[in-house]
């Protein structure tokens, strides 16, 4: 009796069947699983869905400024966005994990689930091109990009951050992870900021890199209002 492949439902839900199936297997790799894991692939993936994602807005929204644009694009490519179309995925059943991220539950966390689905977009690029890429991408988010409210998406704190720099004709912030403690399948990452207008840096710390540059973020922005 042939094997089925474990794959297959996944490809449905994708609405795409990969020709290599070693690149849906290294998509679905956490590090902590193997030394050939996903994360150049989800550096590619969320440079992709980053452009799709703000052209989508760009084309949809023709009246709205570049700042709410920001805020919207934010809102659509942050990790919980992507956490939950990997869980509409079904993705957690299928990512391969080391054996301390499957005891923590690494198949649940938000942080795991997100890079996997921007690994799954840069594999789907490397292996069909933008093009093809581009159209999953907007039939995944089509509900969302229907449901966008201009007014009612709330800001960040790195678009606050940078929305107030910018108002006062100051440098952009600039981010750096300067550590990462404990073992793969529980990492707390530290992220420092450093702002013009700010005596030193300011330093973030969250499960996720994304998560620690949030915080650091509104570190800055809340001691840039009170030394004002």
């Amino acid at each position: 009796m042939p094997l089925v492949n474990p794959y297959l439902p996944l490809y449905k839900r994708l609405g795409y069947i990969f020709v290599d199936e070693a690149n849906i297997v290294e998509a679905l790799t956490h590090r902590s699983a193997s030394k050939q894991h996903n994360e150049r692939l989800e550096f590619l993936g969320d440079a992709i869905l980053g452009m799709v994602i703000a052209k989508a807005l760009y084309q949809r929204f023709p009246k709205q400024p570049e700042g709410k644009l920001t805020r919207m694009r934010s809102s659509l490519v942050k990790g919980d966005t992507l956490a939950e179309v990997a869980r509409e995925f079904e993705l957690g059943e299928l990512l391969l994990l080391g054996p301390g991220e499957l005891k923590s539950g690494g198949f649940r966390r938000d942080s795991i689930l997100a890079d996997a689905v921007e690994a799954i977009i840069g594999s789907i690029y490397l292996e069909a091109g933008m093009n093809k890429c581009e159209a999953l991408i907007l039939d995944w988010f089509a509900s969302r990009l229907k449901a966008l409210d201009p007014e009612a998406v709330s800001k960040d704190d790195k678009t606050r951050l940078q929305e107030y720099l910018q108002s006062n004709k100051h440098p952009l912030p600039l981010y750096e992870v300067t550590e990462i403690k404990g073992k793969s399948h529980d990492q707390t990452f530290y992220v420092e900021c450093n702002v013009e207008g700010l005596k030193k840096a300011v330093v973030g710390k969250g499960n996720s890199r994304r998560r620690a540059e949030q915080k650091a973020a509104k570190q800055a922005f809340e001691k840039l209002i009170n030394d004002r």
